[in-house]
């Protein structure tokens, strides 16, 4: 029965009027052969799919079951986007139509912090009460024939699945059909740190309203929008807060009303002093659902059953409307029910992923929201507002140009320069503005020197403007190279190359840095070009491994032998003798490799030390040996000049280093004398599973900074100015780091400049490439979007 076409026709664009909600089941037996499509949980995400199915083809019998009474409704105002509502108007314009006339709209964002007040405009939303919304899904339903069965439990989804064509399991962030099927759509979910708790205020506010409470058992946060305006109106409230300071405020031993009216107390004057009420509201934690597959057999997920995001960054109602639209879509245009639940998925999936990694950067943001308390008021605000980093520096200046402004001047951005043409310094090196091109390993040294390859690579990007350009790692031994083409300072021969370099970066573009990153490539070395097969052994003309453990990096690697004390005398004095030839190669800057799974990462990460000397155990223990490195380079490096440590804040795998063990790292790092640290994550065992995506190294950078006050170079997906513009203005890190980007286009600095339509002293073209500084016109490429319209 799966496999069989869902058939049908399209229907007119042609409605019906809305009438009032009805909750009966109506008991017309269907045509013979008519397609049945059974639907687990009557919330707006089943309901709305339960109507879009039954109005592209009449003949359906679609059944809805729904536990709860037509009245019953927990939660109270639901956000939805204008993409949102495009979709809707286009796929049923009945249900638009009923919308339109029940919406709140406001434009403005007011954040209250230490009295102060900031409002950011231009943000456009809209917002009606969700027991209104049912209605109107109900009213929808009922004129389309669909069957409503309330306060019945429906059958189980395997019972439903021999019955009928289609089952959508629309049945919640609790699902029971996805927990019965747990081998099948193979269900992630995470619980996370803070608790909160859905309230409603009989008023309502002028503004999306973010307010923070510091008490005296920690901070609390308020979220509040208006969703009505009839009579007084009526608005939304969030109350939320980290675990401990929940249980510290002793709201673990409240009710309902308690905590309601402890709420109420707490934010009194967001709330102009009037009470709050609840509607069965209860603490609980946001958890993150998702799911490897979102169909089994003729079954499917849809809504919070397959996939939620956090409150903080709009509603989960949103998410399944926009599942609803994409599901009916591809029913109509597959030839079969598995082809068109493919379809769904590898539509909806890109989306959802995309929404649920701003959801989470945004939900961690108000876990760490302690650590932002501090910031300048601007900046505090600014990056509440980019917190999840759909919102940006550019498009929030198109929203609302003299709060940008407001903030960009509270940075020190003198009148027409963006921040990241805003110059940094580090010790006695001042950069001219805030990017750097990253650590990049060329493999094209012969026996250690840099050659053309070198001159012109490096030198091309120290002609783009960059404020620092950092060489690939730079090997301290020959038995320290990663593979036969790796650079090296172990020789004369080496610094004077380098010297060219660097000379040549200080000559033809004046102004720019030029930084020297040292590493040694312990159980990772011996290895062939990257090209050739990243981390492979050589097939011959190998040389023996060093590293803090006998463990070797993946199956079929070299194993290691475990340093000796004498061992790591002699790497540490390797260390000191490169860092005295790249003071006389003319180097600016000198940072130390200390990521990536490299000897000295391999002591920092309990994954791959397992020494039982006083090199081993806790973290302190395992610092130990880098740091001594540290303090060694630090030694014979130029008073003057600063030095910065690459780490990598997280292994991505478990029982590896955690982010609040890199906040410690980093902390023990600067208390030695680091200037800077470069945080990179990663690359430290084989198995690792990073979770990429925009930026995504970025909240361990924004962590290390806010927590400890060292400054910090951010690397990892950043690809764009309008990134780094929005990551520095918002306080997350004071240097961004670009890789690919300076490999595809040498000149990205200045390209970024004139794009912004700058031209101050922070990107000064070369003299022999002016004629080339005006903006050329170019295309864009946009993030995947929802689907937001239907054929029919």
């Amino acid at each position: 029965m799966s496999g069989r076409p869902m058939g049908g026709r399209p229907m007119s664009a042609g409605t019906t009027p809305l009438g009032p909600a009805d909750a009966s089941d109506p008991q017309a037996p269907p045509p013979p052969g008519a397609p049945r499509i059974a639907v687990i949980g009557g919330g707006p995400g089943g309901l709305y799919a339960a109507a879009l199915l039954k109005r592209l083809d009449p003949a359906r019998q679609v059944t809805v079951w729904e536990r709860n009474a037509p009245d019953d409704t927990f939660g109270f105002g639901v956000v939805l986007s204008d993409e949102t509502l495009g979709g809707i108007e286009h796929a049923d314009p009945a249900v638009y139509a009923a919308l339109q006339a029940e919406f709140v709209r406001w434009d403005d964002i007011d954040i209250v912090h230490r009295d102060r007040r900031h409002t950011s405009g231009g943000h456009g939303f809209a917002a009606l009460g969700r027991r209104r919304l049912l209605e109107i899904l109900h009213a929808r339903c009922r004129d389309l024939g669909v069957r409503l069965r309330f306060r019945t439990e429906a059958p189980p989804a395997a019972t439903l699945a021999t019955a009928y064509d289609l089952v959508v399991a629309a049945d919640g962030v609790h699902s029971l059909t996805r927990d019965a099927h747990a081998d099948a759509f193979g269900p992630s979910i995470t619980t996370h740190r803070c608790r909160y708790i859905w309230l409603a205020a009989d008023f309502a506010f002028d503004a999306f309203r973010f307010e923070i409470a510091e008490t005296e058992h920690g901070v609390m946060q308020l979220h509040g929008y208006p969703f009505s305006a009839a009579g007084s109106g009526a608005s939304t409230v969030i109350v939320e807060m980290r675990e401990e300071v929940w249980e510290a405020a002793g709201f673990d031993g409240l009710d309902e009303r308690e905590s309601t009216d402890r709420c109420a107390k707490i934010f009194t004057e967001a709330l102009g002093g009037r009470p709050l009420r609840s509607n069965k509201s209860t603490w609980t934690n946001f958890r993150t659902v998702v799911n490897s597959r979102w169909s089994h057999g003729n079954t499917v997920l849809l809504g919070d059953a397959a996939h939620t995001a956090h409150f903080s960054i709009g509603s989960g109602t949103k998410l399944a409307v926009e599942d609803a639209l994409a599901l009916a879509a591809c029913l109509q245009e597959q030839p079969d029910i598995p082809s068109a639940l493919q379809a769904y998925e590898t539509e909806r999936r890109p989306v959802v992923e995309s929404t649920q990694r701003a959801a989470r950067a945004s939900l961690e943001w108000f876990e760490r929201l302690p650590d932002y308390l501090d910031q300048p008021p601007r900046q505090f605000a600014f990056n509440l507002l980019t917190r999840s980093r759909r919102v940006t520096h550019d498009n929030l200046r198109l929203r609302d140009a003299d709060f940008t402004r407001s903030v960009e001047d509270e940075f020190g951005c003198p009148a027409g320069t963006p921040p990241m043409f805003t110059p940094f310094t580090l010790r006695g090196l001042t950069l001219r503005n805030r990017v750097v091109v990253s650590p990049m390993d060329m493999y094209s040294a012969v026996d250690g020197v840099p050659g053309d390859f070198h001159l012109v690579h490096l030198g091309a990007r120290a002609l783009g403007g960059a404020g620092l350009v950092m060489t690939e790692m730079v090997c301290v031994s020959e038995r320290g190279r990663i593979t036969p083409g790796c650079a090296g300072l172990y020789t004369a021969e080496q610094t004077a190359a380098w010297r060219r370099i660097t000379d040549f970066a200080h000559t033809q573009a004046p102004g720019t840095a030029i930084g020297v990153q040292l590493g040694h490539s312990g159980r990772k070395g011996s290895t062939k070009l990257m090209w050739d097969g990243i981390d492979e052994p050589l097939p011959d003309g190998n040389w023996p491994l060093s590293a803090a453990s006998p463990l070797p990096y993946k199956p079929g690697s070299q194993t290691p032998h475990a340093l000796s004390r004498a061992g790591l005398t002699e790497i540490r004095e390797q260390f000191a003798a490169a860092a005295r030839r790249a003071a006389q190669a003319g180097f600016d800057l000198l940072e130390l490799h200390c990521a990536h799974g490299y000897l000295l990462s391999g002591f920092l990460s309990p994954l791959t030390n397992h020494r039982t000397d006083a090199y081993g155990g806790p973290l302190p223990a395992r610092l130990r040996y880098p740091l001594e490195v540290f303090d060694a380079v630090r030694e014979v490096w130029p008073e003057g000049k600063p030095m910065t440590v690459r780490v990598s804040a997280t292994d991505w795998a478990e029982g590896g280093t955690t982010a609040e063990d890199a906040v410690e790292i980093a902390r023990a790092f600067a208390a030695h004398g680091a200037d800077a640290i470069d945080v990179s994550t990663g690359q430290v065992v084989a198995d690792e599973r990073p979770a990429y995506g925009r930026s995504y190294q970025t909240p361990y950078a924004d962590r290390i900074r806010n927590e400890t006050g060292v400054p910090v170079l951010t690397v990892g997906a950043i690809s764009s100015w309008d990134d780094v513009n929005s990551l520095l203005l918002a306080g997350r890190t004071d240097l961004c780091a670009l890789a690919r980007p300076h490999l595809y286009d040498p000149h990205w600095t200045l390209h970024a400049a004139a794009e912004q339509g700058y031209q101050g002293p922070g990107a000064p073209w070369p003299l022999q490439y002016r004629a080339g500084s005006r903006r050329p016109q170019a295309g864009r490429t946009d993030a995947p979007k929802p689907r937001l319209s239907l054929e029919n």
